[in-house]
């Protein structure tokens, strides 16, 4: 896929170093979430932004254009400068790390280009992320916007757009290095019956993720903190029914959340069931590893629940959920073959 074989190990070692900054920003991004920190900085700023204050003056403005937001208004009028800084920082390495992945993309991106090292298939596809990447700082933006003006926190529907446009940068770039890495050109969507299950599968997993962000904006996690049932029910007690389909409704996303788990659970166990059923060795290894991850992800879930959302079991939740969609695609990824039975 590349022109010159002198580039061929920089352009790998690009794709990974993508992959794992990206897979970073994930993660300081869930945890600027559990901090409540994503507010403390109340301003877009692209390139002034770029270094930290430096001085008392420069905290104490940030600090005042904090204080004029209905989050510190309603909810931490306590707060003092040096706890400022803390979830200020969070924020801060947040917006730095979305900086240097844009320069680590579009340098060597811009590079390659104009080396014409690239062949048209990775060109368009690249091309396609670095739209995803640009539209990605602009939903983090709208994202934060939404929680300086009525609310005391950002809105939970733009959350989950953030992290879902994250988590399909993360999947695209990991996507285009397995078919580097093994010099094919194979289709994410492949219209066709074999492993329908995996299909699904993956469909789910990704609509777990946006329930997931659901949970975290609303801070659904702090109710119901009993498992199997939601406190003796299996259905949450506080007007279920008026609130069916309601996704602003803590309970109804909690319920949501638990259930899409139940059934990715169930189909991950019937993947299985297939594989081994028709022999398939080449997929016993990354399957064993994804339903390693899937009941590892449960218990983490579970824990999060049990601990009061405790900053490390929900961190290690979602730390989880960026290998669980790297085992899923390693999986699918390894299972598009034209002779395998119907599912």
């Amino acid at each position: 896929m590349i022109k010159n074989k002198k580039y061929h190990n920089y352009f790998s070692i690009w794709l990974i170093g993508l992959i794992t900054l990206v897979g970073l920003i994930i993660v300081i991004g869930g945890l600027t979430r559990l901090t409540d920190s994503g507010l403390s900085i109340t301003k877009w700023e692209v390139f002034k932004g770029v270094l930290p204050p430096l001085n008392q003056e420069s905290w104490e403005r940030y600090f005042l254009e904090y204080k004029s937001i209905p989050q510190y208004v309603f909810l931490n009028q306590n707060m003092s400068l040096q706890e400022f800084k803390i979830i200020f920082f969070w924020e801060y390495f947040h917006r730095i790390l979305g900086r240097i992945i844009g320069l680590f993309f579009f340098i060597p991106f811009i590079f390659f280009i104009f080396k014409r090292i690239l062949n048209n298939y990775l060109t368009h596809r690249l091309i396609l992320i670095s739209f995803l990447i640009l539209l990605q700082g602009f939903i983090g933006w709208y994202m934060v916007k939404s929680g300086l003006v009525d609310n005391v926190s950002v809105s939970h529907y733009r959350l989950s757009l953030h992290l879902f446009t994250a988590f399909i940068i993360f999947s695209s770039l990991f996507w285009i290095f397995m078919n580097y890495r093994f010099n094919v050109k194979k289709k994410f969507f492949q219209i066709n019956s074999n492993f329908i299950f995996l299909k699904i599968l993956l469909f789910l997993i990704f609509i777990q993720i946006i329930v997931g962000a659901f949970v975290s904006g609303l801070d659904a996690g702090k109710i119901y903190q009993t498992w199997p049932l939601m406190n003796g029910d299996f259905f949450p007690s506080d007007n279920f029914i008026n609130n069916l389909f309601n996704f602003a409704d803590p309970s109804f996303v909690q319920f949501i959340h638990r259930n899409i788990a139940y059934i990715i659970l169930f189909l991950s166990i019937y993947l299985g069931i297939y594989i081994y059923k028709y022999k398939i060795n080449d997929l016993y290894k990354p399957y064993l590893f994804f339903i390693f991850l899937i009941i590892f992800q449960i218990m983490l879930g579970v824990s999060v629940l049990y601990s009061d959302v405790n900053i490390y079991f929900a961190s290690l939740h979602q730390i989880s959920s960026i290998f669980l969609i790297l085992s899923s695609f390693n999986v699918y990824f390894r299972s598009i073959r034209s002779n395998y039975p119907s599912i």
